[in-house]
């Protein structure tokens, strides 16, 4: 029986903010109180993933996600509570797990200026003591993956944000990593490198059923598409942890369809008195009408189009809709991912923050 490739129980995280300083001569009150002096990251955080396991973590910006993989990543230790990756506790085993881990995060600078994209990531590779021919295939591989094989011979201080941030992705996969923490691995990429990064990441899972990902994204189409299941984390808090599936019918609790109908339409009026409709609802314009029906269970559509036919109304299209990761984080956080609703999540944090 393997442990989980990670497991958290209660973890938190707080930073101490610097009390401002109070010169001799100022009249200004003494300093706030000690709960106003503490920046809470992540707050009792209890999650496991399973060897084998896509797993994706949503929040905005300030939701603690960052300071999370930092602490599974060894490089922050926790206030409280524990960690483990590969059943090794970060803390204690630290120099244990290092070589079984790697992590990308989107946006970093990481590399020497002086040096070429291949001669990078070849170095990389060595530092980890991956033999020069195992390297050399790897990175030929994952440099066609990207779009970069062009730019191979290009020092990487002559690369743009995009072409770093690929080779950044490179070097993640070049040491082979039994857990691997990508942070946004897509942020500025164009559409078709997001696209090419994201069908590697499902070919690189099946090719050894035993590697563990965990991917923070702000895109939810991406987390949706690649996610076994996922967490939702806001003010350091997990709110919500599951598959997209599952997380998605928690937020619509009855099968929703869209029908537009011609103008003159009249029989969805009387829709609200058919037995197993939930609701009905209806925007007129004059080109058609716009009507929105929740029922208790899918078999009443029939019985919904036979209505509206029979009360001579004609429909001019119909489809079943569906929730959205994006809807399931509104529905749980408030706003959507991409809302600065709070002000707070557009400063610095303390040094060191998340």
């Amino acid at each position: 029986m393997h442990p989980p490739a990670i497991r958290t129980h209660r973890l938190t995280r707080t930073y101490r903010k610097a009390r401002p300083r109070r010169w001799p001569w100022s009249r200004s009150p003494a300093s706030a109180d000690t709960a106003e002096r503490e920046f809470i990251a992540l707050k009792d955080v209890t999650l496991e993933v399973q060897p084998g396991e896509l797993f994706g973590l949503l929040g905005p910006n300030g939701a603690g996600k960052t300071t999370l993989i930092k602490i599974l990543t060894t490089l922050l230790a926790p206030t409280s509570g524990t960690a483990e990756v590969d059943g090794l506790d970060v803390v204690q085993h630290a120099q244990a797990i290092r070589p079984r881990i790697n992590m990308v995060s989107g946006g970093e600078s990481s590399g020497y200026g002086i040096l070429n994209v291949r001669e990078n990531l070849w170095l990389f590779a060595r530092i980890y003591g991956v033999p020069t021919a195992v390297a050399y295939e790897r990175i030929e591989r994952l440099l066609a993956v990207v779009g970069l094989t062009e730019k191979a011979s290009s020092r990487i201080s002559y690369l743009s944000t995009g072409q770093r941030q690929k080779m950044n992705f490179c070097r993640g996969f070049i040491t082979d990593p039994k857990i691997l923490f990508l942070d946004e691995p897509t942020l500025g990429l164009d559409v078709t490198s997001a696209r090419a990064i994201r069908a590697f990441l499902r070919q690189w899972m099946q090719e050894k059923p035993q590697r563990t990902l965990l991917l923070t994204t702000h895109y939810m189409a991406e987390a949706e598409e690649l996610c076994d299941r996922v967490a939702i984390i806001d003010q350091g808090c997990v709110l919500a942890c599951d598959t997209p599936a599952n997380l998605k019918r928690q937020v619509q609790k009855y099968p929703l369809y869209e029908l537009r109908l011609a103008p003159g339409t009249n029989g969805w009026s009387t829709l609200g008195q058919l037995s197993g409709v939930h609701q009905a609802t209806a925007t007129t314009t004059p080109t058609t009408v716009e009507l929105k029906v929740a029922l208790v269970e899918e078999s009443v559509i029939g019985a919904v189009v036979q209505h509206l036919v029979t009360t001579g109304g004609h429909i001019l299209s119909l489809k079943k809709v569906e929730p959205t990761l994006e809807d399931v984080f509104i529905e749980l956080v408030g706003h959507g991912l991409n809302d600065d609703t709070a002000a707070s999540w557009n400063q610095a944090p303390p040094s060191g923050g998340p």
